[in-house]
């Protein structure tokens, strides 16, 4: 008879990155927790200390006494110029998402052809972005006024003066940035479909309306949002091309807000109310644009 032979244990292999990701575990709240108190301190705990100002009269936080929504009654008042300067917002917004996005993608478009010094160009054409609002807006502003003035003229002149220089200041400003992300977009394009259009015939026009544009949805909705959040919320560029002038025409919502803080007698709950009326609106119609657009992108 044979001997009876012992069974072996069967070993076990153990993915290594298994392992590591339950070791990591661990120390999950010793790498957030800088990150979460960062949050906690410098936006949550702000962001509810404002709703809840926003419902009282105060001059400083210890002072503050519940009136309700008497702010926010108080914040269309004709004297506050919250919706003149809401209708100037969106009017500067939705002109200025049109042209950055349309100077934006063309731009991208070209420097995504086999020309010479491309990369030279996108550096200089993204370099305005690195520039402070501020900066900006008083240095256009002197230029402008410089070659206004052959004309006695200036950009406070006339309101229009004052929209026209705040749409160009803004593309100015932004059409570098979200020419980089649409050149990141147009790099996405598989090739081997620009191919399949052009064997069957495809004109370029076709080729961009039918293949590049459907598959850079994604990079287009990156861009209107942050169009939409850029131009909705300017405050520098505003402050130092036109300062509202003339008669606060050209001011805009977030400068109204911060005139209204500090320059208006026991209206800071005002100046709070509006500011949450403000990121509502702001959140909506970007909640809305995210939806709309993220409806229309396709699966590579």
């Amino acid at each position: 008879m044979g001997r009876a032979t012992a069974a072996r244990p069967t070993q076990i292999s153990i993915d290594p990155g298994l392992l590591m990701v339950k070791s990591l575990k661990k120390y999950f709240l010793v790498f957030t927790a800088p990150t979460l108190a960062a949050f906690l301190i410098a936006f949550l705990v702000p962001f509810f200390m404002g709703l809840y100002l926003s419902f009282t009269n105060f001059r400083t936080i210890s002072d503050a006494q519940w009136v309700g929504l008497e702010n926010y009654q108080q914040v269309f008042a004709q004297g506050n110029n919250f919706l003149p300067s809401l209708l100037f917002t969106a009017m500067v917004s939705a002109l200025s998402i049109i042209t950055v996005n349309l100077g934006a993608f063309a731009l991208a478009y070209m420097l995504t052809r086999k020309l010479k010094g491309t990369n030279f160009f996108r550096t200089v054409f993204f370099m305005p972005n690195l520039i402070g609002g501020l900066v900006l807006g008083y240095t256009w502003q002197a230029m402008l006024n410089g070659i206004l003035t052959n004309w006695d003229l200036t950009i406070v002149s006339d309101w229009r003066i004052g929209f026209a220089g705040l749409i160009f200041v803004s593309n100015w400003q932004l059409m570098g940035y979200m020419m980089i992300i649409y050149i990141a977009g147009l790099q996405n394009v598989p090739p081997e479909l620009i191919e399949a259009a052009q064997i069957d015939g495809a004109s370029k026009a076709r080729i961009l309306r039918s293949v590049t544009i459907p598959i850079m949805v994604p990079s287009i909705t990156i861009c209107l949002f942050l169009t939409l959040a850029n131009t909705f919320k300017m405050y520098d560029q505003n402050l130092a091309l036109t300062d509202g002038a003339p008669l606060n025409q050209t001011q805009m919502v977030a400068l109204n807000i911060v005139d209204t803080m500090y320059t208006k007698n026991n209206m800071e709950g005002v100046a709070q109310a509006m500011a949450v009326i403000f990121f509502v609106i702001v959140s909506v119609i970007a909640l809305l644009q995210l939806r709309v657009t993220r409806a229309r992108e396709i699966d590579q």
